[in-house]
């Protein structure tokens, strides 16, 4: 049975940062995509979405209070509203802060029936963490998620930006060492990957 439900506190928040000690932390390219983005839109508020994923990026791939009072700030909106819409979509990392790779094992019907969970049960007694769990070494979070939309390659994962399957033990093993050779964030990756395609090309 899955422990979605069981681990991890759903109601966890970020901590709203006192208005003295907020620190603007975008770097100057960040705030000339903000600035685009901006342009893309009616009014600031609707640019919260990808600001939020800006933030991912900037703030190495989790939302901590700061980072949602940055996107407040430059977006001229409230802290409570930036913080409702990124705790609202759990594609933004609100609850804790995720490892380098964050592997993402759908559950749903199609990947249930050719093997999820033997996947999830594999990849528990190999990293030794559990569904929202980050290991020692900050490499690697388990995460059970609904429908990936690639039912046609169950059991499939996400990984960043990347679909995997469909997926035997032996291919997770094989992919987890690739992931351990990985410089780079595919947590991060994945945030600037989604603000990219966000703006036009040459546009900063």
């Amino acid at each position: 049975m899955s422990e979605l439900i069981q681990l991890g506190n759903p109601h966890q928040r970020p901590r709203q940062p006192r208005p003295e000690d907020v620190k603007l932390k975008f770097s100057e390219q960040g705030v000339k995509e903000i600035e685009a983005l901006m342009n893309h839109y009616p009014t600031k508020k609707s640019c919260i979405l990808p600001g939020l994923w800006l933030a991912q990026r900037e703030y190495g791939g989790f939302l901590s209070g700061d980072a949602i009072a940055e996107v407040a700030h430059r977006l001229d909106r409230s802290y409570a509203e930036v913080e409702g819409v990124a705790t609202f979509y759990t594609l933004y990392n609100t609850a804790h802060k995720p490892g380098k790779h964050k592997i993402e094992v759908c559950t749903c019907l199609c990947c249930h029936l050719n093997g999820a969970w033997n996947l999830r049960d594999h990849l528990v007694k190999k990293l030794g963490v559990r569904h929202g769990e980050t290991t020692a070494d900050g490499m690697f979070t388990i995460e059970e998620v609904e429908c990936l939309n690639a039912c046609d390659r169950a059991p499939a994962i996400q990984v960043g930006s990347e679909y995997y399957g469909p997926l035997d033990e032996k291919q997770l093993d094989d992919l987890i060492e690739k992931l351990r050779n990985t410089e780079e964030s595919t947590v991060v990756q994945y945030a600037a990957d989604v603000v990219s395609v966000q703006l036009r090309r040459g546009e900063v």
